[in-house]
């Protein structure tokens, strides 16, 4: 089922949560293990996010360096295409330009409709590690509503190869990233929701917020999109801190900020496990009131924290 029609026919807020794939070298074991105390509270979906191909330089015999292009967390789609099978439930996988050219991400596409997924959280990613700005794959895409428009394609059955005239039409969901405290590339928040808004009259479906910790920033974006002409749902991105190192990586990685009163508490604390309980603590009072607000999905950033989300989710059904 696709998530718009989830929330179309939800009588109440949906939950949600987003995973990573394991580190190459593990199974499908350690999936598992993540996703079954969450499964309690029957998730509308699970995201599956999408990583690309890092360059590393390995040493050689002979003292020289080799450059050698590795995936660290490969299987989105196997991840994906395992998760609806074990769980029966819907499987939403990140599709990403960075580090994919147009024919790769054609085949993922493919690959996705073959296993009967039908959603698909259009994304430009990051630049990788050894870039200051992002750089596209060749033949890729630099720019996430030039994907989106490739996806769109493959739903109306035209495919890369022009000899293919009758393809068969995909029928993916598509959702977008949306950012409350405006994307840190964009020179302003009208910028911002402006190329929002083309996304969505290309074709995008949903909007799923990057991660927030003042949920007034929600509010005022979703007002500022209704004010702009756009109407899809917009599903608040949620995650929990649990330690003091978050409080300078979050704003530097995510370009989001933390609430004076949040990080005054974490900074007090002295253990980690005090930041957790003062991060849980937060996460179930924000959720209750984007709850009580009537957001269509509270979706939740696990990143490997899934006892926490656990705990979180328990206080707010």
């Amino acid at each position: 089922m696709k998530v718009i029609e989830h929330i179309a026919q939800a009588k109440d807020t949906l939950v949600s949560f987003e995973i990573l794939p394991p580190l190459k070298g593990k199974g499908m074991s350690a999936i598992y293990e993540h996703l079954d105390p969450l499964m309690e509270f029957k998730p509308s979906f699970i995201n599956v996010t999408y990583h690309r191909r890092e360059t590393m330089f390995k040493k050689k015999a002979d003292g020289t360096f080799e450059k050698v292009e590795v995936r660290k967390r490969p299987g989105t789609v196997g991840i994906c295409a395992a998760v609806m099978n074990h769980y029966q439930i819907d499987a939403v996988p990140h599709l990403i330009c960075g580090g994919f050219s147009k024919r790769e991400t054609e085949d993922a596409l493919i690959d996705l409709n073959f296993v009967g997924i039908d959603n698909v959280l259009v994304l430009r990613g990051d630049a990788s590690k050894n870039e200051a700005n992002f750089e596209p794959q060749p033949d890729g895409h630099r720019y996430a509503i030039d994907l989106l428009k490739q996806v769109v394609d493959l739903n109306n059955g035209v495919y890369l190869e022009e000899e293919i005239t009758n393809g068969v039409k995909t029928n993916f969901c598509m959702g977008i990233a949306g950012y409350p405290e405006k994307h840190f590339e964009a020179p302003n928040l009208e910028t911002d929701l402006a190329f929002l808004k083309s996304k969505i009259e290309a074709g995008a479906e949903y909007i799923m917020t990057q991660m927030f910790f003042n949920n007034q920033k929600y509010f005022e974006f979703v007002k500022n999109c209704r004010e702009h002409g756009i109407t899809v749902p917009v599903i608040p991105g949620l995650k929990a801190i649990t330690n003091k190192k978050q409080l300078n990586i979050l704003p530097k990685i995510f370009h989001v900020d933390i609430p004076n009163e949040l990080s005054l508490e974490i900074m007090k604390a002295k253990t980690d496990d005090d930041v957790e309980k003062i991060g849980i603590e937060w996460l179930v009072q924000q959720s209750k009131e984007l709850k009580a607000a009537g957001v269509p999905v509270l979706h939740y950033y696990t990143l490997g924290k899934s006892k926490t989300i656990e705990n979180v989710v328990k206080e707010v059904r």
